[in-house]
């Protein structure tokens, strides 16, 4: 007999609490292997393919493209068992050891063997295989004999209903169960008011569908249309009062927001707020500027890059130059590689540099860490940064390439302005940021002249160090932009 589990969206580490729901990668009805990703999610740090212990036939999705979940909160359901015409041992939940994965109709046996794939809570199984539909026909009997034990109701995705049909409870509609099987559409009820002891469902058995709760919805609000529309005519017309629809959203100030967009802070954006809010609460940040000559730096560069032969490396960027610059400053004021503890009174010096780099990407801003910067040269810095964009672009870090910054470089100056003042990206103490390089006047050697300029800002907290310190990290900083010959006495 088939047994119906659920499988609950697993705790992804770093201490995340909830992912959002991207893209589901099965349907109700597919049949999956053990260790199959099932689901996309976006958590506030990187995009994750959570794979599914169970092997069987997918009878329930939990949630829409979209929904916010919290850590233990449904994912889906699986029928683990073999249907009616399939042969072979039914699956059971992963574990460390080896295990079966369920059969769909005609299929052969799984592999046995873990695949690594370690959920908290769920352990491992077999490797994944190719995603397969099941025949509603030969899953009806397997679905109807097993019982939900318990699923709790919450926002389902329960798509189509030769499965669901078969799980729910049949009664009258007057004075029994309501015959409604996904949660989906209670919800979608009880957001616009419908009362489904009213409503005569389409479905076998007056199962009542998606279907017929919208033709209700749009009844109510015709409804409700006539209503206003009469309530709006020219007074002596014999119009009816009317009831507002809904209510008008009011502003934080009391004033009201008519048609103001609401956008929920959640994922990046949300991970983003939190910590530029504790950034800011925390934090007593300052700022200091100075305005550089790059001229040579750019004329290194273009050196660097124009050297042929086996010998000549990859190209090298401008903001790998800058990363180099950054971890031999550091190296000379290690004050500003630091954060502070603030129960324990202290100040923790960091004795490697984690360099993190603001990377803005379609998801929204991120900070990718480049690993023991001060160990790289700034061929190797810039190999690192690039690979690590890459990733960025595409939604694929992992939490842990997100994490563990010690200080961060912003550059900013590719979105073609001069100068800001950046927000420190907590825990962190200090970050440097650097502007768009542009031609300008400048006096160069007692001469007016039209020299390659760049603004460079540090934003530091005032609890590691004073002005002094961060003065003279920033003019050393612009010293070897300036000069980059200065830079060759640390290498």
């Amino acid at each position: 007999m088939a047994q119906v589990l659920e499988f609950k969206l697993p705790d992804l580490g770093e201490g995340l609490t909830e992912a959002e729901i991207v893209r589901w990668l099965v349907e109700v009805g597919d049949v999956v292997a053990i260790d199959q990703p099932v689901v996309e999610v976006e958590t506030a740090k990187a995009m994750v393919e959570v794979p599914c212990p169970y092997g069987g036939v997918v009878t329930a999705r939990f949630g829409e493209e979209g929904t916010e979940l919290p850590v233990g909160a449904p994912l889906l359901t699986v029928a683990v068992g073999a249907p009616e015409g399939a042969s072979g041992p039914a699956a059971s939940p992963s574990s460390s050891s080896s295990s079966s994965s369920g059969k769909g109709s005609g299929s052969g046996a799984e592999s046995s063997g873990g695949s690594g794939n370690v959920l908290v809570g769920y352990g491992t199984g077999a490797p994944a295989a190719r995603r397969r539909r099941i025949r509603p026909d030969r899953l009806d009997r397997a679905v109807a004999e097993a019982p939900v034990s318990g699923a709790p109701v919450v926002e389902a995705q329960v798509v189509e209903a030769p499965v669901a049909e078969v799980l729910v409870a049949e009664g009258p509609v007057s004075d029994g169960p309501v015959p409604v099987v996904s949660p989906l559409v209670r919800r979608l009820a009880r957001q616009h008011d419908i009362d489904l002891r009213r409503l005569a469902g389409s479905g076998p058995d007056g199962l009542i569908l998606r279907a017929d709760v919208d033709r209700a919805i749009r009844t109510a609000e015709e409804t409700a249309a006539a209503t206003a529309r009469a309530a709006q005519a020219p007074a002596g017309s014999h119009a009816k009062p009317s009831t507002p629809s809904a209510p008008v959203a009011a502003a934080p100030n009391g004033v009201a927001a008519t048609g103001a967009e609401r956008i929920p802070l959640r994922g990046v954006r949300g991970a983003v707020a939190d910590k530029l809010s504790r950034s800011r609460t925390e934090i007593p940040d300052a700022t200091c500027w100075v305005d550089a000559d790059a001229t040579e730096l750019m004329a290194v560069r273009a050196a660097m890059n124009a050297a042929t032969g086996p010998s000549a490396g990859p190209k090298v960027s401008v903001l790998a130059l800058l990363a180099r610059i950054c971890t031999a400053a550091l190296a000379r004021f290690p004050e500003l590689n630091a954060t502070v503890d603030t129960g324990a009174r202290e100040i923790v010096r960091l004795p490697g540099v984690h360099l993190g780099f603001a990377a803005q990407t379609g998801r929204g801003l991120v900070v990718p860490v480049v690993r023991d910067a001060h160990t790289r040269n700034a061929e190797s810095i810039g190999a690192e940064i690039a690979r690590l964009t890459e990733l960025a672009r595409t939604g694929k870090l992992s939490p842990a390439q997100l994490t563990g910054g010690t200080f961060t470089l912003n550059n900013y100056g590719v979105f073609g302005v001069d100068g800001s003042t950046p927000i420190i990206n907590h825990p962190e103490a200090a970050m440097l940021g650097v502007g768009r390089i542009m031609p300008k006047p400048w006096v160069h050697q007692g001469e007016l002249a039209v020299r390659q300029v760049v603004q460079l800002s540090l934003t530091f907290d005032h609890r590691v160090c004073d002005g002094g310190t961060a003065g003279g990290f920033l003019r050393y900083v612009a010293d070897c932009v300036e000069q980059p010959a200065v830079l060759l006495r640390t290498l």
